[in-house]
């Protein structure tokens, strides 16, 4: 990977599938694993292979169906659950074992009873175990964003030295803000030299407890961070992790800013999010970014004018891009003539001014009493004599 290049490490159904709601079979992990193959994640990490018979027949299922993206498994820093989640990506090409250890004295003192020198001997031989079962291994110190500074650095030199490839600086309860974790990212590379100078690459894994998981991912590959950890519809712990999607729209449609590329097929983003959706118990809300169903919908009557004239008046990016079919103008109270006119020609009715003056002060009164305008509405809301004049389609012979 150049460094102009950001792999996206797609958590969906490891920390995705941890958040109520979102549990998913084998054989549905493995539909997800399959979109994911094809909207081209680089890495999916199929589940914490210690966690259960079904987490780990999971991880085994996919590594024998799906194999463009490298497949990962998370272990806790202990023997038993790394040599388990090599066990379960036996039969990967390209596996990663993804190891973690939290470095805050909170997680330290009153989740681990742990102190910060038993913390620092533990990371260096799960690594080491790890290194000798994989080639590839990622070491997270969880909780890093409320970690020491000084100790956080010295347990990521502890990682490197012992064989990790990838470091995740995970802000696990999505606690900072955007400035504090680009610096972050910036004093390791400062303070460990070996990081750039040995091709370490550097991974972001957001929590939206703050809703600022993207904006700190972004943050992140600003200060050098080449993977992002995310999830579709950044589902996941809480308020969920990182979205997948806005962070790959982001950085397409602000190439001009951030000057990265990614192997994510952005038209995939909306079937993938479907895909999820009919998996777990829920879709995303209307108004989530570049997936939701109001992302390409316009009812102001200003701005359907605006995006009838030229849609990017209002939209940064065409619903294409993402896999969306088309821009939906929706009629209610705040729509202008110009979308009902739209509309009625869209239907076969081509109305003079005066008619289309009249029609629309009917199609108001409706709209403040009903929240939902349907075609058969607006029909309805026709005089007889312009319904009976209604153009019909013409099919022609090419």
């Amino acid at each position: 990977m150049t460094q102009k290049h950001v792999v996206f490490f797609d958590t969906t159904l490891r920390d995705g599938e941890q958040s109520p709601g979102c549990s998913m079979t084998t054989q549905e992990k493995l539909t997800m694993a399959h979109a994911l193959e094809d909207l081209g994640v680089d890495i999916i990490e199929a589940g914490f292979a210690m966690a259960s018979e079904g987490d780990f027949a999971a991880i085994a299922t996919i590594t024998q169906a799906v194999r463009k993206p490298r497949i990962a498994s998370l272990a806790r820093a202990k023997t038993e659950d790394i040599e388990m989640a090599a066990r379960a990506l036996q039969f990967a090409d390209r596996a990663r074992i993804h190891v973690f250890l939290a470095s805050s004295d909170l997680h330290l003192e009153y989740k681990l009873k742990m102190s910060r020198a038993e913390a620092l001997e533990t990371c260096g031989e799960s690594v080491r175990l790890a290194r000798s079962l994989a080639d590839d291994v990622e070491f997270s110190p969880e909780d890093a964003t409320r970690s020491d500074r000084d100790f956080l650095v010295e347990m990521v030199r502890v990682a490197v030295e012992a064989g990790a490839t990838t470091i995740n600086m995970p802000d696990t309860v999505g606690y900072t803000t955007p400035e504090e974790y680009a610096k972050m990212f910036r004093d390791v590379r400062e303070r460990i030299p070996a990081i750039d100078a040995q091709g370490i690459v550097l991974s972001s894994h957001c929590h939206d407890d703050l809703g600022l998981a993207v904006a700190n991912s972004l943050a992140a590959i600003d200060a050098g961070a080449r993977q992002v950890e995310c999830t579709i519809n950044g589902i996941g712990e809480r308020a969920g992790n990182a979205s997948l999607e806005e962070l790959a729209a982001a950085l397409y449609v602000r190439h001009d800013r951030y000057g990265v590329d990614s192997s994510i097929k952005l038209d995939q983003l909306y079937p993938t999010s479907e895909v999820l959706g009919n998996l777990i118990t829920f879709k995303p809300s209307p108004n989530k970014a570049v997936v939701g169903a109001n992302a390409f919908a316009h009812e102001s009557g200003i701005h359907q004018h605006g995006m009838l004239a030229n849609p990017l008046c209002y939209e940064i990016m065409t619903p294409q891009l993402v896999g969306v079919a088309r821009t939906h103008l929706v009629l209610g109270k705040h729509s202008g003539r110009a979308a009902l006119r739209h509309r009625l020609e869209q239907l076969g009715f081509t109305l003079t001014r005066d008619e289309l003056q009249h029609v629309y002060y009917r199609f108001v009164a409706l709209a403040d009493r009903k929240k939902n305008i349907y075609d058969q509405d607006l029909v309805g809301l026709l005089p007889d004599q312009i319904r009976e004049r209604k153009q019909e389609p013409v099919a022609e012979l090419d």
